[in-house]
């Protein structure tokens, strides 16, 4: 038996994780920690929710709340929806945890003081207004590259290319809208270039990683590595723990990687077992598969091991670092800026999760970029998903519980044909196993999905329906085989749609889980005269029409321009702000809206904003609709907001326009 670290990049919470979030790097590692399991092997997966830097404090910022409470509540969503996905996490845990900032400043204090970490003074922007530096998404501004004016200061979310903030042009700060200044600020860096010819070994000897890894690794090693900056001047994130370093905190980036460590401590110290990690991260025969997508290369390949290298401590290095491509939404990139994408909690409300865990792991973009589009979706879903597998299931159980009492049937001996299917379904199954050693989980999918067409090819050839009416045995022998690969599949896609082989298991008859059982058994015999649960379809054809309810009819969205202009929406200042008794989430606020005149609105937005954060903010307005009475106060108007899921964004101005200019 074999022991494996499973690791997926950890998603970052400011919001919430998309398809391709899932595809990249959450669903690819359960697909594989779930086979090893039924393997045998000794298997731990961790992950948890990045939520420190500077895009965690700017949504902050801009919603008037701290960076804790937003990344509580990110959190602990993302952590349920991740269970109604059926991802297996052993420990889904969170940067903001005691034991992960203990570790990475323990850890950052040993490099210190091995040599490995320098200061150097930089040259930072800084706002003169906000009386603070400005780090990456601190700064916006237009992309040198593209043009596009919302190109923030790390990277530009039009064409990609990662930035500077010194490389914008008309910078500005991204909480007030003033254009920064340049200081100097002294930083600590940690010396990667120190580490280079190991690192060069060490890449050159890995046979397991990927050939885009191995490529753009040894592409970087050829251009030189340069140090890498460990501190940020941010207010929100781990302290930096070197003398003199008061005021900073460590880089996300540099920290979020040493999660994969503090989350593996963490566990066996939740299990009484404190030394129980070291097996994992000192022993090594462990092999630790990392899955991540190709943008993250560098801190998988080159940062993360040079960083255990660093430590002296002969940490396992990471034995595969499963980079795959770009998935991209009907011929763009996911993003969560411009709303690309479909959101892990939006694709719930429209179906299960095993269908969608089916389609991406269909998709899963392993040596190219791949393309969702919602054509392929509905294909994938309807004639593979229901039409191949679902149907074979389904029909096999249907003329069981028909013909033979609801009973697994005695077979007669099995015809050469019958021992042609089931060789022909074993090799199938051994192919997919293979494959799924060697992380090829698409390919792996296509072996499975043969197999229930093999299924289907026999019930049509054999038709078992016919058969029964003048030859039981024969009949009662097709359908015993039929079953057979029932069982395989509900083995083989068990760990690719978890909750569905489950129900595949039990209509088989048995009051265990399949998740319990072990991968070879797909090749066993069934119990003779086992009852079956009764039938019922594992899955459902989908339509245009259905698609429609998740992504929104365009043309239903569509109308006439004049009518906006029926709409009286104004800039206003907020005077005044105060809870309503007896509520979280309603908040009396004092608008003015120019003009001496003053507005009352009752707004939803208590468990998102502080009162005393809103006063002498700018926002928009609705102001000619009839007052309503809310919770005993008349309310005047409306104040707009952006929604994502349950997060919420006042509309505001990024300029100083005055109280009572209409928005047009």
């Amino acid at each position: 038996m074999g022991r494996w670290l499973i690791a997926s990049a950890w998603p970052y919470i400011n919001y919430m994780p998309h398809l391709g979030t899932m595809i990249g790097s959450i669903l690819s590692a359960d697909v594989v920690a779930r086979y090893l399991r039924m393997k045998g092997e000794e298997v731990l997966f961790v992950s948890g929710s990045d939520e420190h830097g500077t895009p965690i404090e700017v949504e902050a910022v801009k919603k008037g709340i701290a960076p804790k409470r937003l990344t509580d509540e990110n959190h602990a969503k993302v952590k349920e929806l991740f269970k109604e996905w059926g991802i297996s996490f052993d420990n889904y845990t969170r940067t903001e945890n005691e034991v992960h900032k203990k570790f990475v400043q323990e850890f950052y204090m040993e490099l210190y003081r091995r040599g490995f970490v320098f200061t150097k003074d930089v040259t930072l922007p800084y706002c003169p207004k906000c009386r603070r530096f400005l780090p990456d998404r601190f700064v916006t501004g237009t992309c040198p590259y593209c043009g596009y004016p919302e190109a923030r200061g790390d990277q530009c979310d039009k064409c990609g290319r990662l930035l500077e903030p010194s490389m914008l042009k008309d910078p500005k700060c991204t909480i007030c809208g003033t254009k920064p200044i340049w200081r100097q600020s002294k930083h600590w860096f940690f010396d990667l270039p120190k580490l280079s010819d190991d690192l060069r070994r060490y890449i050159e000897r890995n046979k397991n990683l990927p050939e885009n890894a191995r490529n753009m690794s040894l592409r970087m090693l050829e251009e030189g590595l340069k140090p890498r900056s460990l501190t940020r001047d941010n207010k929100w994130g781990i302290p930096a723990p070197f003398p003199g370093a008061e005021g900073k905190t460590i880089y996300v980036w540099m920290e979020a990687v040493l999660g994969y460590l503090s989350a593996t401590i963490e566990y066996f110290l939740n299990k009484g077992d404190p030394k129980g990690w070291e097996k994992f991260w000192l022993d090594p025969s462990t092999r630790s598969v990392f899955f991540i997508a190709k943008d993250n290369i560098p801190f998988h390949t080159i940062i993360f091991p040079a960083l255990l290298m660093a430590s002296g401590r002969g940490y396992v290095l990471p034995w595969r670092v499963d980079s795959v491509e770009y998935l991209t939404f009907e011929g763009q990139k996911f993003s969560k800026s411009r709303r690309i994408g479909v959101w892990i909690d939006e694709a719930l409300k429209f179906l299960p999760a095993d269908y969608w865990r089916f389609a991406l792991i269909s998709m899963r973009p392993e040596t190219k970029d791949s393309n969702f589009t919602w054509d392929v979706f509905i294909s994938t879903v309807n004639s593979i998903l229901n039409d191949t597998i679902g149907n074979f299931v389904h029909r096999t159980l249907k003329l069981v519980e028909r013909h033979f009492d609801s009973k697994i049937p005695s077979p007669g001996s099995l015809s050469q044909e019958d021992m042609a299917l089931l060789d022909g379904v074993r090799c199938l199954f051994l192919e997919a196993s293979g494959l799924l050693d060697s992380f090829k989980l698409k390919d792996a999918l296509n072996k499975i999905v043969e197999i229930a067409r093999l299924g289907n090819k026999y019930l049509n050839e054999t038709a078992p329906w016919d058969l029964v009416k003048k030859d039981k045995t024969r009949a009662a022998t097709v359908l015993y085989v039929a079953l057979r690969i029932v069982k395989a599949l509900s083995i083989a896609l068990a760990p690719i749609i978890p909750f569905s082989a489950d129900k595949m298991w039990h209509m088989l008859g048995y009051d265990d889980s399949v998740h319990d059982h072990r991968w070879f058994e797909a090749l066993e015999d069934l119990p003779i005269g086992q009852r079956i649960q009764k039938p019922s379809p594992l899955f459902k054809k989908i339509s245009r029409k259905d698609i429609e309810s998740i992504k929104g009819s365009t043309e239903s969205r569509l109308v006439d321009m004049r009518d906006f202009g029926k709409l009286e929406l104004k800039v206003g200042k907020v005077i005044s702000a105060e809870r309503i008794s007896g509520s979280d989430r309603l908040l009396k606020l004092t608008v003015d809206i120019g003009d001496n005149t003053y507005k009352t609105v009752v707004a939803g937005i208590g468990r998102d904003y502080d009162p005393e954060r809103l006063v002498g903010r700018k926002v928009i307005v609705l102001t000619n609709i009839r007052p309503k009475v809310i919770a005993g106060v008349s309310s005047e108007a409306m104040i707009l907001a952006a929604c994502h899921g349950e997060q919420l964004s006042l509309l505001t101005v990024d300029r100083d326009i005055p109280e009572g200019a209409r928005v047009r």
